[in-house]
């Protein structure tokens, strides 16, 4: 009896669950807005069916933040926020949501800059005719909805220059709101340089006023918003892993 015994595999243990990866974007009046980040939610799932994704709007659209933590109870979630920038939102609104939340949450930083917007800018232009004027007569302006947050225009120049880097054309950021220049003011700038051909990268996560407001001021092509291009929900992911591991090194450290 016992020789067979011995032969009995030992139960296997099951692997805890990964934190739930909550996706925060801000809200719009534009269904498109919604329905746009939920088929982005589902390429996010469909890369990672292991984990557990939500979704929270800080303002205009539900569910809101405060409810979707509210859900999750004292589970442990990674707040990775559907914006480009620092800003207000990303300092302020989403730090308070999370601490007056009783789950245990990590928080990401913002989508932007990174390499990974860039490809899916790149991309939006191409689908929009970039690519068919001469490089010298060539520009884009990159338009952001704008914060009067100084950290939020520095990442958006950030990822002008990347752009501009891998585009080899001028690139210069412009804001719906808030801040300056604005498109028309960009666009002026590098017609006095001698661009004729300005496309316009729409540097937004999902249609919306803002983004449908610049699109009507390009002088030549206006891109899409980044939308559901396979590089965000890639970068969706790189954001939730890069903020766990930052979570594990500071347990370490203070171990």
């Amino acid at each position: 009896m016992p020789s067979q015994l011995s032969l009995v595999p030992p139960p296997a243990t099951r692997r805890p669950a990964p934190p739930a990866l909550v996706v925060v974007a801000h809200g719009s009046r534009d269904p498109r807005a919604l329905s746009t980040v939920s088929a982005l939610l589902d390429r996010v799932r469909a890369l990672r069916p292991d984990v557990p994704v939500h979704l929270g709007h800080i303002e205009l659209n539900a569910p809101l933040l405060p409810d979707t933590l509210a859900a999750l109870g004292d589970t442990e979630a990674v707040l990775v926020p559907l914006l480009l920038s620092r800003g207000y939102h990303v300092k302020r609104d989403i730090p308070e949501m999370a601490a007056a939340s009783p789950a245990r949450t990590h928080l990401a930083a913002p989508l932007g800059p990174h390499p990974l917007l860039v490809d899916a800018l790149q991309a939006r232009l191409t689908e929009a005719g970039w690519g068919r004027t001469p490089q010298r007569t060539s520009a884009v302006v990159l338009a952001a909805a704008g914060s009067r947050d100084p950290d939020a225009k520095t990442d958006t120049g950030r990822t002008a220059h990347l752009l501009a880097a891998r585009l080899g054309v001028p690139v210069i950021p412009a804001y719906a709101s808030a801040a300056t220049p604005t498109v028309e003011t960009a666009v002026r700038t590098l017609l006095a340089r001698g661009r004729r051909h300005i496309a316009l990268a729409s540097y937004f996560t999902a249609p919306g006023r803002f983004a449908t407001e610049c699109a009507r001021k390009a002088p030549w092509i206006a891109a899409a918003p980044l939308g559901t291009h396979p590089s965000m929900a890639d970068l969706v992911l790189h954001r939730y892993e890069e903020a766990l591991a930052k979570a594990a090194y500071r347990e370490l450290a203070s171990a």
